[in-house]
């Protein structure tokens, strides 16, 4: 009986999978017009004046995420104070204007400014904040993974559908598409997501300094901070490791999309099991370890021009990894959180995120210019490694109340 009732509380209700898919939804547009340009855009923007500087190039792949980084905790502080909803819309319109702004660019400064642009529409935050609002702490998880699975899935889409729209469409109309898809986000959030709550808006406030001095927020927040660097840097290398593995680029969707969706049944298999049993952390760790095996191995093998099938492993590997970690982390960032501050707090993770896919594109791309790809795998990996001494110290992490 005590079984059966664990079962019924770890369901769902009706609003909650409302606003756990409508919020995704929210993620998936816009994570899919950042996305479709992230395949191609190292090769096509080298067509445009000054894209003949690699480092150049990472920095406007990357910038989105430092406008981003500097923005998020300002976007989560408000929603704390002026409602979510309203703050989401705001900055879903921003980013359609930076879309728009680097469809129109005619160089690789104007596609730069453009992203940053972009990242100035800073809404991870408060849309997290809005999602860990609406539900419960015991399907928290869940919905947090359903938001994820929703960049994996994007992802994915992207890598099939990018090469196929810039050859009809070209980069800039890849922007404009960018541009239609957040302002679809925005109709989504004003009449799709439920009501949202209240309550917090009437708490008293946590300060930015009781965010800022919680060590265990502190720990997850590195992170977040080292996983997205490495992802974005990863992709400045692979797509022409792909290519001189004798892979076609308008075929590398052929290794990514079953290395991510196999990843998810990984996913699906261990992460939710293995949280309701109180082994978090264990998952947690073990998901750091691969990637870092990844990342070090790849460092090894890139000078012997690893094949295909070595490079679709890798990849299976490592998307096992950070789809994980990428359910799992918002989930432990929003827990710790105290609700009054729950945006400041969703702010401040958000903020080290975005700051890593800057640190990611624009290291990324310097490193590949001054060592090639097994340095720039190597500084990954080492950067992993570091984490993963950091987030040995976290404390178990209890199954989620019911």
């Amino acid at each position: 009986m005590q079984a059966e009732g664990e079962s019924h509380a770890s369901l769902m209700t009706s609003q909650e999978r409302r606003a756990s898919a409508s919020l995704a939804s929210i993620y998936a547009l816009r994570m899919l017009g950042l996305f479709l340009v992230l395949p191609v855009f190292a090769l096509e923007a080298s067509q445009y004046p000054g894209g003949d500087d690699a480092a150049l190039v990472g920095l406007a792949m990357g910038i989105y995420g430092l406008t981003q980084g500097a923005l998020q905790l300002v976007y989560g502080a408000v929603s704390d104070r002026l409602g979510r909803k309203r703050v989401i819309v705001f900055g879903m319109l921003i980013f359609a204007g930076g879309s728009f702004f680097a469809a129109a660019a005619d160089s690789l400064m104007g596609l730069l400014l453009g992203r940053s642009l972009q990242g100035a529409g800073a809404v991870s935050a408060v849309v997290t904040a809005l999602l860990a609002d609406q539900t419960r702490e015991v399907v928290r998880t869940k919905a947090m993974a359903l938001v994820g699975a929703s960049i994996g899935l994007m992802f994915a889409l992207s890598l099939v559908l990018a090469p196929a729209l810039t050859a009809w469409i070209g980069l800039s109309g890849l922007f404009v598409l960018t541009g239609i898809l957040a302002l679809i986000g925005v109709a989504v959030i004003i009449w799709w997501v439920p009501a949202e709550p209240t309550e917090h808006r009437a708490s008293p406030k946590g300060s930015l300094m009781e965010v800022l001095t919680h060590v265990p927020s502190l720990r997850n927040n590195l992170g977040v901070f080292v996983l997205h660097a490495v992802m974005l840097a990863m992709w400045v290398a692979i797509p022409q490791l792909m290519v001189d593995a004798g892979l076609s680029k308008d075929h590398h969707w052929w290794v990514y999309l079953p290395a991510v969706f196999l990843s998810f049944l990984v996913m699906g298999k261990t992460l939710f099991p293995m949280e309701r049993k109180g082994y978090l952390r264990a998952v947690y760790l073990t998901a750091v370890s691969l990637i870092a095996l990844v990342l070090l191995g790849l460092a090894w093998l890139a000078p012997l021009q690893p094949g295909v099938g070595v490079l679709a492993f890798a990849l299976f590997v490592f998307f096992c990894g950070s789809n994980i970690l990428e359910a799992c982390q918002p989930s432990i960032a929003s827990r710790a959180a105290p609700a009054h501050a729950r945006g400041t707090a969703m702010g401040f993770y958000n903020t080290l995120q975005s700051l890593g896919f800057f640190a990611g594109g624009a290291a990324g791309g310097a490193l590949m210019k001054s060592g090639g790809p097994s340095l720039l795998f190597g500084i990954c990996g080492a950067a992993t490694l570091v984490w993963l001494l950091v987030a040995w110290f976290m404390q178990p992490i209890e199954a989620p109340a019911r």
